[in-house]
């Protein structure tokens, strides 16, 4: 089978992420160049994996006619801009989420897609993990029968840098935008309405930033059910990340991965590990996955699993979840 020459734009943590396992995990895929605002960075992930070809301008790398697809993992206010010009120079796009906060630039990303006839895939790792995808599996074959409730909890195990809450879109956006997602993935169905309650316990200067650091939204479902996404900025024990969809016929849950699946019993009590503390480890094999379910896509020209529209729909959640925490009242979509 051919293999998928592709340019990376972003050397950052996650694009140093997609560039490792793209040279050493994923089948068929090779990465030709890569560039990144920060030159040394970009030069010193080339020289780690052998990449040929370093840019100083990501214009350069969309326009390098060996390369098919392209990976966006630069800044996210960057993100729809990068991801515009690759599919109108005629490749395939692997962009992070989010595409962008604006509706109409990712509507004229859409459109382009559309217009180009490209593969588009965004980066919502979670639906590549093995234990919620069975979670959705189920769910789908109607082993626990008419969807009722939808539960996603989402914790952080620290808060991220205020530099980075400025510019990230806070957390509605940033953080419960993958729980957006997962929702929708979970119970099959297109959110209708959501509700808000959003406070500030974990550190005062993300208050300050504008954000909140702790959310509970509730949602309203097209298929009648109802769900509801809890987030904290900070969990002292670990990522916290699980789920349930309880249903007319049963329930199924994920809890958390953890280093081991031990338990000790001992006269001082009943001990288990805690959850994976890190979101590159929690969701390494999910990331393998979504990565090699792009390229699969576009050397057997078949629909990417997370499309373009895809990307749009938790932007859209997460601007009315916004919307209902300053306003106070519920908000359709």
């Amino acid at each position: 089978m051919k293999t998928l020459n592709i340019g990376v734009v972003g050397a950052g943590r996650i694009g140093k992420l997609h560039v490792g396992n793209l040279m050493t995990r994923v089948k068929n895929a090779s990465v030709v160049a890569v560039t990144d605002v920060v030159a040394e960075s970009a030069k010193a992930l080339a020289q780690q994996y052998g990449i040929p070809k370093v840019y100083g301008d990501y214009k350069e790398l969309v326009s390098d006619p060996e390369i098919d697809a392209v990976f966006v993992c630069s800044s996210t206010d960057t993100h729809s801009i990068i991801a515009y010009e690759a599919v109108m120079a005629g490749k395939h796009v692997f962009c992070e989420k989010p595409i962008d906060f604006d509706l109409g630039r990712i509507q004229k990303v859409i459109a382009a897609v559309e217009q180009k006839g490209v593969k588009f895939q965004v980066g919502f790792n979670r639906r590549f993990d093995r234990n919620f995808k069975h979670v959705k599996d189920v769910v789908a074959t109607g082993k626990i029968g008419d969807p009722h409730i939808v539960m996603v909890t989402s914790r952080d195990p620290a808060p991220p840098p205020i530099s980075y809450v400025k510019v990230s879109g806070g957390i509605f956006l940033d953080m419960m935008i993958h729980d957006f997602d997962m929702v929708r993935y979970l119970s099959g169905s297109e959110v209708t309405e959501v509700f808000t309650n959003g406070v500030v316990l974990v550190d005062p200067e993300i208050g300050e930033a504008g954000d909140v650091d702790t959310a509970i939204v509730t949602l309203k479902f097209a298929n009648g059910a109802i769900g509801v996404i809890n987030n904290s900025r900070k969990a002292v024990y670990g990522y916290d990340q699980r789920v349930e969809v309880f249903g007319s016929k049963g329930c199924v849950t994920a809890d958390n991965e953890t280093p081991n699946l031990t338990t000790l019993y001992t006269e001082d009590g009943v001990m288990r590990e805690k959850p994976l503390y890190f979101f590159l480890e929690r969701y390494n094999d999910a990331f393998i996955a979504e990565e090699q379910g792009f390229v699969d896509a576009v050397l057997e020209d078949k629909p990417t699993l997370v499309n373009a529209t895809d990307g749009l729909k938790p932007v859209l959640i997460a601007i009315a979840a916004k919307e209902s925490l300053e306003s106070g009242k519920p908000v359709k979509l």
